[in-house]
Order: structure tokens, then C-alpha cells, then sequence
């Protein structure tokens, strides 16, 4: 019976940890009472909020506005022109999303790489992209360490691992994912699997899986199995950091102080509610402290906003996200890069702001006059 579910599993669910994985996992601190745990209790919502969530996606002013009028455009990532090495020895390419191609110190990653047209584990259902990809999965030239945050569709594509498993990169992970890359095809040897606080070399490169304040699961009875994690890459000259799916939380400060500051960092902006799960995603402002949080006593560095624009995964218009953190940004003295999809840039010297979402964003409905209704008394000073 259990071979023919196995058999009937679909393979882009992944597999389950077993073996020795899942004898490491459970004796990882965060794993407690039989399931991986953040620092503190979070809400992510459940079953009686989905009416309300449906109420609230129904609004004909935000089902308008969550998605673009126009397609987005699209840059040209720098690598297709040119084999020159980025000037400054780190260069960032933003793919959508939270998929970012980082040259550094000589090596090249590639963080939660997605480039199906849907997040979801059915080609026919669930968000589909709002913009071409800027580059084909064959046109990444050689990748040396691919990083996954956490095991969401969002993040971890099957299609996407098993193109990028016909190489020769490192996968990095944090615990119990790597079951699901050998499922498709990654071999053993070339995967790293770690617990937070936990690093590994490759290469010349220092890679720390870092806490995060999130979940994780592929199906409706796997949740809580594998862990999730925010990354520091620390090469001999550059760091950057890679925040993946995180509410805000204590542990910013903590990773900025034993690991920054940093050059760059790679914030999650998009797809909050703070109604329906207000501590697994962070909202723009919350973006820009946690950025704040990272630099621990030195420079901010550069801001580089993900986990908007590519898919609709909020109750919030498409572009709402990156204008409230520019606006947050502003307030506290942050640079941030607005690279259009596929764009380049060094955080050494960053390009000017390219506000290229206004071009193709709804306007928002027009605000009516509201007339108190027969027999209604003004309210009081």
C-alpha cells in the first residue's frame, strides 16, 4: 500500500526526509514536539480566515490593482553582453521575485531560483507570473552554489532544480529540503544541508544558514517536516544577505551583529497581510528596519527589495510594496535598488532609481465623497 502511494505522489511535491536526514533533523534545536518551531509562536491564518481572505481578494478596486495594466519591462542581465567579471568584484542580477543572481568574489549564486510560469504544484492552476522570464535557465552560464530559502513553490521549483542539477553546482539547504532535490535527480554528493547557524564552504565562499521566523511545506500534511532559513554569503572580500520568506523579528539584529554588515542585502517586501498572517511575512517598513537591523553598527548598505512584482501572493496591488519601502527608505537614509527584471547592478555603484512600475501600474480608483445617511449626526471634535 505505501509503494502505491509513493507511486501516486506527485513528484513536484517533493519526498519526505527519511533515513539518516530525518535522524539529523530531529536532533536540530529547532525541531521540538515533533516538528520544526520558530523562536516565538506566529500566526499564519487558517481555515475559518479563508472567507475573509476570499471577501477581501473579491474588492473589485484590489483584484484590478493586483496586477499591472501592461506587462513589465524587462533589462537585459549584464552576463548575456559581456564575460568581464563585475569592477567591484559583486555584482546582483534580480530575476523576479526572490531569485537573485549573485556574482561574488569570483563565484557565481543563484538564490531560490523559480522560473516556471506558475508557483504551484499544477501547471493548469495558481499564480501565474506577471512577466516574461528575463533569462532562460540555459542562459545562466555555469552557477557554482544554488541557495534555497525554504520549500515553498514560490522558492523551490521542481522544473527549476532539476535544469540547474545538470550541472556541477553545490545545492545549499536548510534541513530535511535536500530530500526533495535527490527526489529530482540532485545527487547526495552535491548537496549541503544545514541548521541555522550552521556553515559551509564552497569554493572561496562562506555559506550560514541564518534564522528566519516563517514555515514550510509543499502539500496540506507535510507542514513544519523541513526547515527554512535566511542566508549569509561571505566571500573574501564581499557579504550579502538573502532573507527569504521571514516575519520581522529579534533575530535581524542577531545575524547583523555576528555576520555584517553587509554589502548588499536581498529583503522580502511583498506578499503581506497583517490581518491574515502577520508574522511570516514582513511588510515594507518592517523590510527597511530589518535592513537596519542587519548592518548591526556600520553602514546600511544597499537595499535590494525581492518577493514582489512577479507573482500576485498578497492581498495588496502589485507595486505597493515597492513604493512603501522606497517611502520607508527615504525616512531612514537607506539606498535601494529598483532594478527592472533581469536588471544588473553593482551595489558599489548603483544605478540611479528607475521607478519603471509607474509606467505600468493602474491608477487607483478615485476617492468618493462620503454623505452621512438621513438622520446621521456629525461626529464631535
Amino acid at each position: 500500500m505505501a509503494g502505491t502511494l509513493g507511486r501516486l505522489r506527485p513528484a513536484g511535491l517533493g519526498a519526505p526526509p527519511s533515513g539518516e536526514r530525518l535522524a539529523r533533523l530531529r536532533s536540530s534545536p529547532q525541531f521540538r514536539d515533533g516538528a520544526f518551531r520558530n523562536d516565538g509562536p506566529v500566526r499564519l491564518g487558517g481555515i475559518g480566515q479563508i472567507p475573509g481572505m476570499l471577501r477581501e481578494l473579491a474588492r473589485r478596486d484590489l483584484r484590478r490593482r493586483r496586477s499591472p495594466a501592461s506587462q513589465p519591462p524587462l533589462a537585459r542581465p549584464a552576463w548575456l553582453d559581456s564575460d568581464a567579471p563585475p569592477a567591484s568584484g559583486l555584482r546582483l542580477t534580480w530575476l523576479g521575485h526572490a531569485s537573485v543572481l549573485a556574482e561574488i568574489d569570483g563565484h557565481r549564486v543563484l538564490f531560490d531560483p523559480v522560473f516556471g510560469e506558475r508557483c504551484s504544484p499544477f501547471s493548469f492552476a495558481g499564480p501565474r507570473r506577471l512577466h516574461p522570464l528575463p533569462a532562460e535557465p540555459a542562459e545562466l552560464g555555469e552557477i557554482d552554489v544554488v541557495v534555497i530559502s525554504h520549500d515553498h513553490y514560490d522558492h523551490l521549483d521542481m522544473p527549476s532544480i532539476r535544469a540547474l542539477g545538470a550541472g556541477r553546482a553545490v545545492f545549499a539547504v536548510p534541513l530535511g529540503v535536500g530530500a526533495h532535490l535527490e527526489h529530482w535527480g540532485v545527487p547526495a554528493a552535491r548537496i549541503v544541508e544545514l541548521d541555522w547557524h550552521e556553515s559551509a564552504t564552497v569554493g572561496g565562499l562562506i555559506l550560514t544558514a541564518e534564522p528566519g521566523q516563517h514555515f514550510c511545506g509543499r502539500g496540506l500534511l507535510d507542514r513544519w517536516r523541513t526547515l527554512w532559513a535566511s542566508w549569509v554569503v561571505a566571500g573574501p572580500e564581499h557579504r550579502i544577505y538573502h532573507s527569504g520568506d521571514t516575519g520581522y523579528f529579534p533575530g535581524f539584529a542577531k545575524t547583523g551583529a555576528a555576520h555584517g554588515p553587509f554589502d548588499a542585502t536581498m529583503i522580502q517586501i511583498g506578499a503581506y497581510s497583517e490581518r491574515f498572517w502577520p508574522d511570516i511575512h514582513m511588510t515594507p517598513e518592517q523590510g527597511v528596519r530589518a535592513h537596519l537591523d542587519l548592518a548591526a553598527d556600520g553602514p546600511p548598505g544597499l537595499l535590494l527589495p525581492i518577493h514582489w512584482g512577479t507573482f500576485n501572493l498578497g492581498p495588496h496591488p502589485w507595486d505597493e510594496p515597492i513604493e512603501l519601502t522606497l517611502a520607508a527608505a527615504e525616512r531612514a537614509g537607506v539606498p535601494v535598488a529598483t532594478p527592472r527584471p533581469g536588471g544588473s547592478f553593482e551595489p558599489a555603484a548603483p544605478p540611479t532609481s528607475d521607478p519603471w512600475w509607474r509606467a505600468v501600474a493602474r491608477p487607483a480608483p478615485a476617492a468618493r465623497a462620503s454623505r452621512p445617511s438621513a438622520g446621521a449626526r456629525p461626529a464631535e471634535g
